[in-house]
């Protein structure tokens, strides 16, 4: 049966939601908890701020902020003027911020103080960016060097008197977001996202954790990321519940965390429940209010899992541009599955080389297709090439290889392109790769995943040094670490004497990923050698 999507709009939705709901809390920050009413009524008066500023529909926005209220009410209020946010990833500098910085043409870009340093590093090389609007503390752009090269305001002075709704808002078949994803072939592409699409993310957990307006759902994923800020905060609002955003996921204070602010439900990456799971166990782990958790992927102990802490679990695979087309109940077919097809909205395929479907049992890339309008993505932000080669055959190429079973479970294999997924952050190999071929000694290099105790992979980088050159792997890492966000920095290092290539002259990454660590391989936590993680 098809859903009735026109009213899928975040300004709609939270319009209603206040109405309803009132002073419920909607969102639990660290310091101040914030009612529906609370969020609309702020959130409308930055939108008239933001608008008589000169932000209008279809204008991208970039926002780089931590994980506190400001990102969302910037989310909300961009929304609600049509505006289309661009997130940036907080860790993100150098050459890969400037990319998104510049591809995704933003003349505003509404940012925490703390990261003016970076911007105002590549002052000179921005190619469309001409206004900061200050978060944190609003002084510091009188000293910094980027106040002479662009014009800068405070979030504060944006905020109208006016706190009513607006008249006009987008409809559900435009577009709120470009969101970068990592390349694999290429630098990180921007993926367009309409109202529908994030209503359906959304509202994919509102299935998987039976989400209510009774529940608190505690929150620990970044507010930079689809599944921060669609998963936990846009899902809490479709459904009327409480979400709990912390500052970061801490694992000594999770359980602590859950209990005091009673929290019935979570959303957690695998690699956290994997560390989770390797504590110590205690008499009293399941002494806790959590009941319901989605969990991707699965780790293998989840039975166990579910039963020392008192939980339930469901799971899915999705992403980006596909959205969340599978679907788990509570009661888990094995460890290894992530999901069946919510045939309703999603057609999925498993096909080889040649697009052609293969056998129950056999992997294959996974192909996805919408049976609802405007549920995934609109393409590609300004890569019209990438967008044709993403829906060869009117499906999108996920890049992703699945498996199915006789009884329609699906089960993820691999990646089928060079991506690495470290510890929930997707990292692509080229990016890492052009920082790595910066250093003087390197002559090329081959960067490629390595499996991970933690469920997902490690960032391996095998390199060729030029000739007469010798390699300090810490002064190396001491090198890659300003130049890329901390979960990049690869773990392991490998010096080679050649890489393997096809006769035209192509690196065969595959015999590398096949070929894995060996005795020479470096590997930094082995030898102490650790990366500062900075905001």
């Amino acid at each position: 049966m098809s859903i009735d999507r026109r009213s899928h709009t975040l300004a709609q939705v939270l319009a209603d939601r206040a109405d309803t709901y009132g002073n419920k809390p909607w969102i639990v920050t660290e310091d101040k908890t914030w009612s529906y009413r609370e969020m609309e009524e702020t959130t409308n008066s930055l939108a008239r701020g933001l608008g008589v500023s000169g932000i209008a529909s279809g204008d991208t926005v970039l926002v780089m902020l931590p994980d506190e209220i400001e990102i969302l009410h910037a989310w909300c209020a961009l929304a609600k003027l049509g505006a289309m946010e661009v997130q940036v990833n907080t860790h993100l500098r150098g050459g890969i911020l400037k990319h998104i910085l510049n591809d995704s043409r933003a003349r505003v870009m509404i940012v925490h103080a703390q990261f003016l340093d970076r911007i105002s590093s590549m002052a000179g090389e921005l190619d469309h960016l001409e206004h900061l609007i200050l978060c944190g503390d609003e002084t510091a752009f009188k000293t910094a060097d980027i106040s002479k090269a662009l014009t800068c305001s405070t979030i504060s002075a944006h905020f109208s008197d006016n706190g009513t709704r607006l008249e006009d808002g987008p409809r559900y078949r435009d577009l709120t977001a470009v969101m970068y994803t990592s390349g694999t072939t290429g630098p990180s592409k921007g993926v367009m996202i309409t109202h529908a699409h994030a209503w359906e993310y959304a509202h994919c957990v509102i299935e998987l954790l039976e989400l209510t307006d009774k529940d608190i759902h505690y929150n620990p994923l970044p507010l930079f990321h689809i599944a921060g800020q669609w998963a936990g905060v846009y899902a809490c609002c479709i459904a009327g519940a409480t979400v709990v955003i912390p500052t970061a996921f801490s694992l000594t204070s999770f359980w602590d965390e859950i209990k005091r602010h009673g929290a019935t439900c979570s959303f957690l990456l695998g690699a956290m429940v994997n560390w989770i799971y390797q504590q110590e166990p205690q008499s009293d782990d399941a002494d806790n209010p959590l009941e319901r958790m989605i969990i991707v992927p699965l780790i293998p102990e989840i039975e166990d899992f579910k039963k020392r802490f008192g939980v339930l679990a469901s799971t899915t695979w999705g992403g980006t541009e596909m959205n969340c087309p599978t679907r788990s109940s509570f009661t888990l077919v094995n460890n290894r599955t992530c999901g069946r097809v919510a045939d309703d909205r999603f057609d999925v395929r498993i096909v080889d080389e040649d697009d052609e479907e293969v056998p129950p049992g056999i992997p294959g890339q996974a192909l996805v297709r919408a049976k609802e309008p405007w549920i995934v993505m609109a393409g590609y932000w300004n890569n019209p090439q990438a967008t044709a080669q993403a829906w060869v055959n009117q499906w999108i190429h996920t890049g992703d290889m699945l498996s199915k079973d006789e009884d329609g479970n699906l089960y993820f294999v691999d990646r089928t392109n060079d991506a690495i997924r470290r510890r929930g952050e997707n990292i692509s190999s080229m990016e890492v790769e052009n920082e790595v071929n910066a250093h003087p000694a390197v002559l090329e290099s081959a960067v490629v995943p390595v499996a991970s105790a933690d469920t997902e992979q490690e960032v391996m980088a095998v390199v060729v040094l030029r000739e007469g050159a010798n390699l300090d792997e810490e002064e190396f890492i001491r090198f890659l670490e300003p130049r890329m966000a901390y979960y990049m920095v690869p773990r392991y290092v490998e010096v080679v004497d050649a890489l393997p290539k096809t006769q035209t002259g192509k690196i065969q990454k595959y015999d590398l990923r096949a070929r894995g660590l060996t005795p020479e391989t470096w590997d930094r936590e082995a030898a102490g050698v650790k990366v500062t993680r900075s905001a």
